[in-house]
């Protein structure tokens, strides 16, 4: 019985929290989401050209250009 208690003290304690907290504005989401994208994108293309440099310096000191 005291397991019960406990866990309806819980999910009311849960409820109280989740008033509590101050969810982001739908442009403060997009705003967010658009910087991630655009770093996604910056940081693969960096990536990329880091991946072919190597490679081709590789291939060169290899001989196999």
């Amino acid at each position: 019985m005291q397991a019960f208690k406990n866990l309806a003290s819980f999910a009311q304690n849960v409820v109280q929290e989740a008033k509590k907290v101050t969810w982001p504005t739908r442009q403060e989401v997009t705003l967010s989401t658009t910087m991630i994208v655009v770093m996604i994108v910056f940081v693969s293309a960096f990536l990329l050209v880091v991946d072919l440099t190597l490679n081709t310096a590789i291939k060169f000191i290899l001989g196999l250009a």
